[in-house]
């Protein structure tokens, strides 16, 4: 084989080495992982004793590190992230790639820090997309002890590139995140002052894309004394769930507020609003009247397809407010009855409401979770209400399946000369009425 043919096989096998390089990096979405990979990649195919990359926070610090061939863990107890000088910041204030054959030597090193390895050569280039540097990926002391040349940075400047847009895309992911979530809360209303009552909301989105899911809460005092709350679920998760979710809690509201009836009635009036529409939407939900008569709390409600509420006495025990008589969905047939169900409310009893999000686990049976999460209210009957609320959410570690609704309101305490009130969960079933 002649030396010219020789060095384009040898161009090949350097070529289908960096695209299965970019291609392996490229299958996985964990942006870590990526990056991880890229280095590993960079290292072996250059033939580098050692390999890292470094990740710039958006006010220029390093926020994360990512190492080949040294003991990571140890290296992060003894010298932490690389600090904003010597000849990691030349390579990100230069923005260009950078080949140093001695590192001792160089005027712009300011040397190791303790249980750092000792590193003679150097190469490195910025990680940039469009002017924006997200930090660097860079080499040290090549295993056959020949220095760094053309062709190795122009391998670590392709796999630099690939790095790039994936740090890039992971910003943008969680900038599209975090702007669909402060949308989704923007349309939910904050809880009016509801003394006597007390009262706490929350609401997390779902964790990934598309965030914007149609779960809702409100609550809200009727003309006629009585407080209405809601929580509620649209069917469907993508980009329209939330302006329907909108829509329906607005129509929802009206409903309630004008005719301050029996919510089996505002079900199904809000039934037939619906159905005037050319694509009617289906949402679940609980409507209830919290009612107060001469000390005691009546809790009316009707049930639209959702998972029950669940109280909470204030002496421990929970009772899941489901009775046998269970409505369908709103949206899908105006034909279908609605039910009223009525239940007495303990002095300093909570009633929570809450969406699927809340009790659904990806692999896990949906009554084993309704068990876990009557069993955890338990033990939080006397937690205040916004520590309650955020306990409930607590075990899913911030990764959410689906979109969370969740409304907590708790009764006063017992008062002098109060008649007799209902104070184990079996003691009186909850009455049923149709429409």
């Amino acid at each position: 084989m002649s030396a010219g043919a020789s060095r384009r096989a040898v161009g090949q096998q350097w070529l289908q080495r960096l695209l299965d390089a970019v291609v392996s990096v490229s299958a996985d979405m964990d942006t870590r992982t990526v990056l991880h990979r890229i280095v590993e990649a960079a290292a072996d195919l250059v033939g580098a004793r050692y390999g890292a990359l470094g990740v710039l926070g958006q006010s220029g610090e390093f926020t994360d590190l990512i190492t080949v061939g040294v003991d990571h863990q140890r290296l992060m107890t003894v010298a932490g992230l690389p600090q904003g000088h010597g000849l990691l910041h030349t390579l990100v204030a230069d923005q260009q790639a950078l080949r140093v054959p001695d590192v001792a030597a160089d005027p712009r090193s300011v040397g190791f820090p303790p249980g750092h390895p000792v590193m003679h050569t150097l190469l490195g280039v910025p990680l940039m997309v469009r002017g924006t540097v997200y930090g660097n990926l860079y080499l040290a002391d090549k295993k056959d002890g020949t220095p760094f040349g053309d062709d190795d940075e122009a391998l670590l400047t392709a796999l630099a590139s690939v790095a790039s847009v994936s740090l890039e895309n992971a910003r943008l992911y969680e900038r599209l995140k975090h702007a669909a979530g402060h949308f989704q809360r923007r349309m939910l209303p904050t809880l009016p002052d509801l003394t006597p009552l007390q009262a706490a909301a929350r609401y997390e989105p779902a964790s990934e894309l598309p965030r914007l899911g149609g779960d809702w809460y409100d609550a809200m005092v009727l003309p006629d004394g009585a407080t209405c709350v809601v929580v509620g679920d649209v069917t469907g998760h993508d980009i329209e769930a939330a302006p329907l979710m909108g829509q329906i809690s607005n129509m929802l509201r009206a409903l309630a507020f004008d005719h301050c009836g029996p919510p089996s009635l505002i079900v199904s009036k809000l039934d037939h609003v619906l159905s005037m529409l050319d694509d009617p939407p289906t949402a679940t939900l609980v409507l209830g009247r919290i009612e107060c008569d001469r000390g005691q709390y009546t809790f009316h409600w009707s049930n639209a397809g959702h998972l029950p509420p669940l109280l909470i006495y204030a002496e421990g025990g929970t009772c899941y407010l489901a009775p046998t008589h269970h409505g369908i969905p709103v949206g899908i047939d105006t034909t279908v009855p609605r039910f009223n169900h009525e239940h007495l409310l303990p002095p300093a009893s909570t009633l929570l409401l809450f969406t699927d999000g809340l009790v659904e686990r990806r692999g896990q049976n949906i009554d084993a979770s309704l068990d876990d999460l009557a069993d955890q209210a338990a033990r939080l009957t006397a937690a205040p209400l916004d520590d309650l609320c955020d306990a409930l959410i607590a075990p899913s570690g911030k990764v959410f399946d689906d979109d969370i609704a969740v409304l907590a309101l708790r009764l006063p305490g017992p008062q002098s000369g109060s008649p007799a009130e209902d104070r184990h969960p079996t003691a009186r079933p909850a009455a049923t009425t149709g429409i």
